[in-house]
């Protein structure tokens, strides 16, 4: 009997060995799953803590833009602002500078990024209401049939009675070539400043529709002058753990980077608070001197 009790003893302690070391290697692989989610979910975190400051810092330049193209009185009725847009948006027809959106290059786009392009539309005619200064802007080629107008019609209250020219019409059916500017993000020159006896144009596209030279090809079939964002004039790549560096913006974007540098005449207030984080460029330290803007009353 004991020697029977001795192995099963034996066996008792060879299965209870054979667990503990399955166990063991279970635990290992599990503690290196944990550690790599926890490693990943840390990385994740730190890059949202980034997002977030550079997202505060953004909402500040707002909120001082926001106050310095304000009335002295803040308190006012909505009522009040809203006839005081209206105002605004009216002068701006007849003296405010000219943009166009090109719409002739929707047909390429997918229904996707229509609704994409009718909600940058939306958020454009937003910026300008805010504007101390907003610009007289046109949407061009922009059919009444077209899935972009069903689009914007349905998505954006009030689009037909936006303050602005919605026209089937051409650019330069609306405007000589010679005052036309078409930027893209492929030019050559970088723009400098915003003159009031020019016209310029974005290319109404979305990122994932975009080509490459897309925009700059039509403006070459319009024979009209190029310029882009003085992105690499005021900018440089920002180290990012994708290593990702994009200079392609939304219409929205790139709108409002003109409209703030239209009234604050310098480039660096303008892509600092406009540029988006997440494409991986940051305001260099020693940017170029601001150029200085000439407004219709200087060119008179």
């Amino acid at each position: 009997m004991n020697g029977v009790s001795d192995l099963i003893d034996l066996l008792l302690i060879d299965v209870e060995t054979n667990v503990d070391n399955r166990t063991g290697k279970e635990f290992t692989a599990c503690s290196r799953n944990v550690l790599r989610k926890q490693r990943h979910w840390e990385r994740q975190l730190a890059a949202k803590k980034s997002k977030r400051k550079e997202e505060k810092q953004r909402k500040k330049l707002n909120r001082e833009h926001n106050t310095e193209s304000s009335p002295d009185n803040p308190q006012l009725s909505k009522r009040v602002w809203k006839a005081i847009t209206k105002e605004r948006l009216a002068e701006a027809q007849s003296t405010g500078l000219k943009l166009c959106v090109d719409l002739s290059m929707t047909d390429r786009m997918s229904d996707k990024e229509i609704s994409r392009l009718a909600g940058q539309l939306r958020r454009l005619y937003g910026s300008n209401k805010k504007a101390t200064r907003p610009f007289h802007v046109f949407l061009t080629d922009l059919r009444e049939d077209s899935r972009l107008h069903r689009e914007c019609v349905r998505m954006n209250d009030g689009f037909i009675n936006y303050t602005m020219d919605i026209t089937e019409k051409g650019v330069l059916d609306l405007f000589p070539p010679e005052s036309v500017v078409y930027l893209t993000p492929d030019a050559e020159e970088a723009l400098e400043t915003v003159d009031a006896d020019k016209v310029y144009v974005l290319g109404g596209l979305v990122d994932e529709s975009i080509q490459k030279k897309l925009s700059l090809s039509k403006a070459s079939d319009l024979s009209v002058c190029t310029a882009r964002l003085p992105i690499d004039e005021y900018m440089i790549k920002k180290e990012n753990s994708k290593n990702f560096h994009s200079k392609i913006l939304a219409v929205n974007q790139v709108f409002d980077i003109l409209l703030t540098f239209s009234e604050s005449g310098s480039w660096t207030r303008a892509l600092q608070a406009w540029f988006p984080a997440g494409k991986g460029y940051v305001i260099s330290a020693g940017g170029s001197p601001p150029p200085v803007i000439k407004t219709q009353h200087q060119s008179q």
